[in-house]
């Protein structure tokens, strides 16, 4: 008796065991569908061996791999009901090859070209995905499904359910692959470009495509189940949520990056509706602390991207603001000046391409069509900038608003200095108002000192711009100026220049003034009122520069007014007054009557806010015969009145007078002595001499002094002459190139700003020199409603006793 190879495969009795367990939960009709009696064999069977689970497999996987061949897609159901049974039932160590098989299954499933097929094996993996396995796998890879479900969930299926069908299930793979890589240490492969490059571009691409989630809210069969019916688009959602939410530090570059490249591809900067949206999904999923490394990314995009459209660099800013809006009240760590660096020079960028565009459309013969739209694309790009800035400023904590201010003015050219960082004349003719958009930086800025708030590389630049001749910039300094001197929120209840009747009806908020209030006032006080005072004057001022004039007085005498303070306000007041009367300068009638309002409405502010009767009687009475007599001297008529000719100037009783203020503050207390000594606007003690030597060194050419610190050893070397020779050959040389090489435009502007600073710096000097302070045994005398000083003979001067010998 001998076998015939191969017979005893035939023959039922002689099969391995785990083989006729296999057969027979295949019925004879695959619509009968898994014979659940025989499964439960086989599962006891497994469980109990183990060690049988990879033939196991292997023998499913044989058998699905020839029903897929021969399209019997019944029975390709069964077995993948049945290793997923398995799945569920066995979780020993024994389970790694048999995954293996089931995987292999799982992949001939998605290689298919049958959409069917393709979702069977999609929900396989999902729920393989789903079951947590006791070791990790040291070898196993998911490359391929990574692959095959990034390029189902960009299926172009010609049915439109049949399509939706594929990406939805291509997503779920993609989320099914996240679920089972991204916790595992062996796995964080999946992190790499070469695997976010297809995960990410995935979701956004079905993120973005809202007619499939259109026809499927409208489908009766919109389910859940095995035929993945639902909507892409929230789908595609939620698992980049997920992603993001688990990336860890180290991976977060890597699952930025291709939202940015993928807007790129598919131009979504320009409308950026979606690229905001993802951004602010991008933000709101991942840990709070990871935040800075999303605005590091977009900032160097946004540096990659600086010689493209202005609307594409304006969308890019534009997600910027969002991204930075979520994140400036977290944790945006060492990125703070970063952000307002890389911005500051995206605005200078800016304005210097709507230059370059102007300058090339005056060169022509004519303004073409696309060069005013070229110009009104840079102002789109600048706002966005500054609204960029302001907002993410508005948002900082208090000690860090401190920094950005001095940062951002530490950017503005200081007016009347040799080196400046940006041309002043750009500055000028080209940005918008609200520039640096300090005031939302500003806006809500709590300090509880004044040195704090206003550090003196943060006051120097600022006030360089009032003294600019644009009133919107000036007008810039004083809003900012507001924000930070009013800490109780009583510049609302100011609003408006006008003569208050009832200042104790406004309800002022209001703390005694610190010592450190007393000696931010001594320090920079004079600097304060010596801005005013310029301010004032000038030709362009409108309505508004003396409503912010007014208030500013206001909030000062409300915020840091003590003794001192009061009678130096006065005493500004008064040379308000005077230089309006004596007007040396030919301003226009209606600046030198705006004057006298604003004089009078302060006056009459002040007068209440130190409850002195004798004083409020005074002002009181100068306003009622201004009432009768010169209305268009009152703030409520300057704009509105006909203005006169010329200022009675022999009136005395429409005008302040220094000698009835002085008598009223002698009785409080006052130092009414220092009343009498008119206010002239100069720079503090404290800086007086380094300006002086500035001069000096200025006319000597002697420039390279002015950006350093003046000390001994920089005389020293100024006064060495060795090698003075070959610098002024080197320093020719330098000249000579400039003006071979530069274009006209920068030649202009720096003869122009040279000019300006000479004349500036020559004013400056003469008004030092040639009108000295009174001397202190002159006679006061009224004149014309304002005080003159008569001279006292040296013999009829007396002394006091210490002096006399």
């Amino acid at each position: 008796m001998f076998c015939v190879p191969g017979v005893c495969g035939c023959c039922g009795p002689l099969r391995p065991r785990y083989k006729r367990l296999v057969d027979n939960i295949f019925p004879e009709d695959p619509k009968d569908g898994l014979s659940k009696s025989d499964m439960e064999k086989l599962t006891f069977y497994a469980v109990s061996a183990p060690e049988k689970l990879d033939r196991i497999g292997a023998y499913l996987a044989e058998r699905l791999s020839r029903d897929v061949v021969r399209h019997r897609y019944g029975y390709v159901v069964i077995a993948m009901e049945a290793l997923d049974q398995l799945l569920m039932a066995c979780h020993s160590q024994s389970i790694k090859p048999f995954v293996e098989s089931f995987l292999h299954m799982v992949a001939k499933l998605l290689e298919s070209r049958e959409p069917d097929l393709q979702v069977l094996g999609t929900n396989s993996f999902v729920k393989f995905a789903n079951i947590e396995e006791d070791t990790p796998s040291y070898h196993r890879r998911y490359d391929f499904f990574v692959s095959q479900f990034s390029a189902m969930c960009h299926s172009t299926h010609e049915d439109p359910e049949t399509r939706t069908r594929i990406r939805v299930a291509g997503i779920k793979g993609l989320q099914g692959v996240v679920r089972k890589t991204v916790n595992d240490e062996l796995q964080a492969i999946i992190w790499e470009p070469q695997h976010m490059d297809k995960l990410i571009p995935s979701m956004l691409f079905n993120m973005q495509d809202t007619s499939l989630s259109c026809s499927l809210s409208l489908s009766p069969l919109s389910l859940t189940g095995q035929d993945g019916e639902e909507n892409p688009a929230s789908l595609a959602e939620s698992c980049f949520r997920e992603l993001l939410g688990r990336a860890a530090y180290g991976n977060m570059n890597n699952a930025v990056r291709p939202v940015l490249v993928h807007l790129d591809n598919h131009r979504l900067w320009e409308p950026n509706e979606f690229a905001v949206s993802c951004f602010r999904i991008i933000m709101y999923s991942i840990q709070a602390q990871h935040s800075h490394h999303v605005i590091q990314q977009v900032l160097g995009h946004l540096d990659t991207h600086n010689k493209n459209t202005p609307r594409m660099r304006a969308g890019i800013v534009q997600v910027l603001l969002e991204t930075v809006a979520i994140a400036a009240k977290g944790s945006v760590g060492p990125t703070v000046l970063e952000v307002f660096n890389t911005l500051l020079k995206h605005l200078r960028m800016s304005v210097d391409f709507e230059l370059g565009e102007n300058s090339r459309r005056n060169s022509g013969a004519s303004v073409s069509s696309s060069g005013r739209v070229k110009e009104s694309e840079e102002r789109i790009v600048q706002n966005a900038i500054i609204q960029t800035i302001g907002f993410f400023g508005g948002n900082l904590p208090d000690y860090q608003r401190a920094e950005v201010m001095m940062f951002i003015m530490g950017k503005v050219p200081v007016y009347g200095t040799p080196c400046h960082t940006l041309d002043t004349v750009k500055i000028g003719l080209t940005f918008p108002p609200d520039t640096f958009d300090v005031p939302q930086v500003t806006s809500g800025f709590k300090s509880k000192t004044m040195v704090a708030a206003l550090p003196a590389p943060f006051l120097d630049p600022l006030f360089s711009i009032s003294l600019m001749e644009d009133c919107e910039l000036r007008q810039l300094v004083l809003e900012i100026l507001l924000n930070i001197i009013d800490r109780h929120d009583n510049r609302a209840k100011l609003r408006g220049i006008r003569i208050i009747p009832n200042v104790a009806a406004l309800k002022i908020k209001r703390e005694k003034i610190s010592k450190q209030d007393v000696g931010f006032m001594k320090k920079h006080g004079q600097q304060l009122y010596r801005h005013i005072y310029l301010g004032c004057k000038e030709e362009d001022n409108g309505h508004k520069n003396f409503e912010l004039l007014f208030t500013t007085l206001a909030v000062l005498t409300i915020e840091l007014a003590n003794e001192e303070v009061v009678v130096d306000l006065i005493r500004l007041a008064l040379a308000l007054q005077d230089m309006s009367l004596a007007n040396e300068e030919n301003m226009p009638m209606v600046i030198r009557c705006g004057i006298m309002a604003l004089v009078a409405a302060y006056l009459n502010f002040l007068s209440q806010m130190i409850a002195n009767p004798a004083f409020c009687q005074h002002v009181s009475k100068v306003i009622e015969m201004r009432n009768l007599e010169a209305p268009y001297l009152l703030p409520e008529h300057i704009f509105r009145e006909k203005l006169p000719n010329c200022l009675e100037k022999e009136d005395r009783s429409l005008y302040f007078q220094t000698v009835d203020l002085a008598e009223c503050l002698v009785a409080p207390g006052y130092n009414a002595e220092r009343l009498s000594i008119p206010y002239v606007p100069q720079v503090t003690d404290f800086s007086m001499p380094r300006v002086l030597l500035s001069k000096v060194l200025h006319f000597l050419s002697l420039q390279s002094l002015l950006a350093e610190e003046i000390t001994f050893e920089t005389l020293k070397k100024a006064i060495d002459t060795t090698g003075l020779e070959e610098q002024e050959k080197e320093k020719r040389r330098q000249v000579m190139e400039k003006f071979q090489k530069a274009p006209f435009e920068e030649i202009a502007a720096h003869c122009e700003s040279k000019a300006n600073m000479l004349h500036d710096r020559l004013a400056q000097i003469f008004e030092l020199t040639i009108r000295p302070p009174p001397s202190p045994s002159g006679v006061v005398s009224i004149s014309a409603g304002h005080a003159q000083h008569q001279s006292v003979p040296v013999y009829e001067m007396k002394f006091p006793d210490l002096c006399v010998y």
